[in-house]
């Protein structure tokens, strides 16, 4: 896939940029596109779940486990941790991780990465590199938005399969597996005290119960 050809070159203070437009978009690409879905979820809507849960996973790095990591700065990498699927689309996992792909894959965001953030006006290309290219984040931070997506991810299919979904039985005990191999306190943490409350019913959680 080439993206030179279909997106200009970088954009100047005196031109009208189209990087936010871009990322607009991201509402109307779908996740899990392989899979027949019980509720549809979308980039845009998924970016948000990740940013929030990234953020929670900071703030108990930093309040219960006493680390010096940002949360804010946490959850503006999540919230464009998935920026670079305006331009390509969502991968599906057994695709973009397959062993043939892994590499082209990672090579395809990184150059979708450097010709989205060339839309900007150059002032402000250091600030969303920041946040947009995964190799400019810290390796703490790098790790709390990587277990916030995979979290993300299986309480997704958790949701599914309480709809009565059994398309995501494999899916959800893949990334239940993968996050039990890179457990961080964080995220054990965040198990331990918060996920529970995401089976109950409105009624149920209005109740306090």
């Amino acid at each position: 896939m080439s993206t030179t050809s279909t997106m200009p070159s970088a954009a100047s203070a005196d031109t009208h940029s189209p990087f936010y437009a871009h990322l607009s978009r991201l509402r109307f690409i779908k996740r899990w596109g392989l899979m027949r879905n019980a509720v549809e979820e979308d980039v845009a809507q998924h970016s948000w779940d990740v940013a929030v849960l990234a953020h929670a996973l900071a703030v108990i790095s930093r309040d219960v486990f006493g680390t010096s990591v940002d949360p804010n700065a946490v959850a503006t990498r999540a919230l464009f941790h998935d920026a670079t699927e305006a331009i390509t689309g969502d991968l599906p996992t057994p695709v973009k991780y397959s062993p043939a792909m892994r590499h082209a894959t990672q090579n395809l965001e990184g150059e979708v990465c450097d010709e989205m953030l060339s839309l900007l006006p150059a002032a402000l290309i250091p600030s969303l590199r920041s946040v947009m290219d995964h190799h400019e984040w810290p390796e703490h931070e790098a790790r709390l938005v990587k277990a916030a997506d995979r979290l993300a991810a299986w309480l997704k299919c958790c949701a599914e399969l309480r709809y009565g979904n059994r398309e995501f039985e494999q899916a959800i005990k893949q990334v239940k597996s993968k996050i039990d191999e890179t457990m961080t306190p964080e995220l054990r943490y965040f198990l331990d005290h918060f996920a529970p409350a995401f089976d109950l019913t409105l009624d149920s959680l209005m109740q306090g119960e």
